[in-house]
C-alpha cells in the first residue's frame, strides 16, 4: 500500500525522449508523520493514519491534540490534515515515521482524489447541458430555462427525486484513477502526475497506488 497527501500547485506541460509533449499536474508533497498505527487485535481492522501541514492549536480539538502530544510538534501547533487509509501495514513501520514522496516511481499508476473547484449556483444549461428553449415561435427570454419538470400526472403532483434542476454546482469529493507518476523531484518536494487533478491551486491530494 503506498500513499500520499500533497497539494495542487499548477499544470505544466513535460517533453519525453521522442519530443512528445503532454499534460502534467504539480503536486507539492512535504513528508507526512505516521500519528497512529491501527491492528486487527486492537481496533478491528489494520490501517495507518498520517499528518501533515501545520495548523493552531487552538483551532484543533483537545482530544487530537492528546493524540499528537509526543509526536515532536512546535508548541501550539498541529497538523493541519489528518488521513487514515486501510490496507496491508508494512511490518517495519511505526508511530512517528515519515510518508515521503519517495515511496513512488515515475511509471507508477495512481489514483487522485481531491475536492473539485466550487461553482456556486448554477442554471441547467452549465449545471447538467440542457439545451435550453427554441427562440422561435413567441419564447422571448426561454432560451436558459429547464421546462416542464413533469411534476402532475406522472408523480403525484410532487417533483421526482433526482430532478435535474438548478442549484450549487462543484466542491464535490472526485477520485480520478489510472494516472501515471511522470516526475519525482525529492529536492524540491515536488511530484509530477499525468493529465488534471480536480480542484483550486492548493487544493490537499490524495494519492494511492493501484497495485
Amino acid at each position: 500500500m503506498k500513499f500520499l497527501l500533497a497539494k495542487k500547485v499548477n499544470m505544466t506541460q513535460v517533453f519525453d525522449e521522442n519530443g512528445r509533449v503532454s499534460a502534467v499536474t504539480m503536486l507539492s508533497a512535504t513528508p507526512a508523520t505516521v500519528t497512529q498505527v491501527k491492528s486487527v487485535d486492537k481496533d478491528g481492522y489494520t490501517a495507518i493514519q498520517v499528518g501533515t501541514g501545520s495548523r493552531r492549536a487552538k483551532n484543533i480539538s483537545k482530544s487530537v491534540l492528546g493524540q499528537l502530544k509526543d509526536l515532536g510538534l512546535p508548541e501550539k501547533t498541529g497538523f493541519e490534515y489528518l488521513r487514515e487509509y486501510r490496507g496491508e501495514i508494512p511490518g517495519e513501520i511505526k508511530r512517528g515515521d515519515k510518508v515521503s514522496l519517495e515511496i513512488f516511481s515515475v511509471g507508477d499508476k495512481v489514483q487522485v482524489s481531491s475536492i473539485s473547484k466550487g461553482k456556486g449556483f448554477q442554471g441547467v444549461v452549465k449545471r447538467h447541458g440542457f439545451h435550453g428553449g427554441p427562440r422561435s415561435h413567441g419564447q422571448k427570454h426561454s432560451e436558459r430555462e429547464p421546462g416542464s419538470i413533469g411534476g402532475g400526472g406522472r408523480d403525484g403532483g410532487r417533483v421526482a427525486k433526482g430532478m435535474r434542476m438548478a442549484g450549487r454546482m462543484g466542491g464535490d469529493r472526485i477520485t480520478i484513477k489510472g494516472l501515471k507518476i511522470v516526475a519525482v523531484d525529492p529536492g524540491n518536494n515536488t511530484i509530477l502526475v499525468s493529465g488534471a487533478v480536480p480542484g483550486r491551486k492548493g487544493t490537499l491530494v490524495e494519492l494511492r497506488s493501484m497495485n
